[in-house]
């Protein structure tokens, strides 16, 4: 029996794979989003130093609000 069968014979669970799938697909994309950030570290042994490569015109933060440069 696949997933769309159990679904259509079951409609009262059709809003709760709707969540989970959209819960899943934002957590995995911002894993992904988190991963490609420069603050992060995977490799410590070929870049000990990785706050060296930030770029300091890049903000480093998610939403910035308000951000003057006096």
């Amino acid at each position: 029996m696949g997933v769309f069968q159990i679904l259509m014979k079951n409609k009262e669970l059709i809003p709760l794979a709707f969540f989970i799938s959209v819960a899943a697909t934002g957590a995995t994309s911002f894993a992904l989003y988190a991963l490609k950030k420069t603050d992060v570290v995977i490799d410590r042994k070929r870049n000990p130093e990785p706050w060296e490569m930030v770029d300091p015109t890049q903000p480093q933060k998610l939403i910035t609000i308000n951000q003057q440069w006096k």
